[in-house]
């Protein structure tokens, strides 16, 4: 759910899984029908109304979607992962950890509203992932982790990120940069 560039889709379908997309974006799911010959197994659509059969899937992967939804979306998305999820089907993805969302407000130049840079509504912490998910599911893990994309960068990103890092351990800069929680849970 939420394909973003399709990395994860293209690694799946090298890996010989049977993937299946949804996300908002026609443009996201026009391409990876294309590229990776999905067909119908892409669908545009939205998390808190799946276009999935019930109990189909044995695993859901949301990584950077939740923390765009607005609370009561959220629950609603939760509901239908569960739902589309096969008994002991499980769920995994990401949220930024401990984020602090006025720290990523802009304002629009045309009417002066203030909304974060990349439309964060929510934010997370270990223990109020924990409790959201655990609501519907039961919650295997949700641990903090620090992710920079080290394969796919040149030195001097990599040296950002190792700065990044190190500030992060020492309470410098701001909270949540290439900080994450990684989570899963069954039905």
């Amino acid at each position: 759910m939420g394909v973003g560039n399709g990395t994860l889709e293209r690694l799946a379908t090298l890996k010989g899984c049977d993937v299946w997309c949804l996300d908002p974006s026609e443009r996201a799911i026009d391409r990876l029908r294309t590229e990776l010959q999905l067909g119908e197994r892409a669908k545009v659509g939205f998390s808190q109304a799946m276009p999935f059969p019930d109990e189909h899937f044995d695993v859901v992967v949301m990584s950077e979607v939740l923390e765009h939804l607005d609370p009561d979306v959220f629950q609603t998305t939760l509901l239908e992962v569960r739902r589309v999820l096969r008994k002991g089907g499980r769920f995994i993805g990401t949220v930024p950890a401990r984020e602090r969302l006025e720290d990523s407000l802009v304002v629009c130049p045309q009417c002066g509203c203030a909304f974060h840079r990349w439309g964060h509504k929510q934010k997370f912490d270990i223990a109020s992932l924990s409790a959201a998910l655990g609501r519907v599911f039961v919650v295997e893990c949700a641990e903090e982790h620090f992710f920079v994309p080290w394969a796919g960068v040149g030195l001097w990103k990599k040296v950002q990120g190792l700065v990044k890092k190190f500030l992060s351990w020492r309470g410098i800069g701001t909270y949540g940069t290439c900080r994450n929680i990684y989570f899963s849970a069954r039905k």
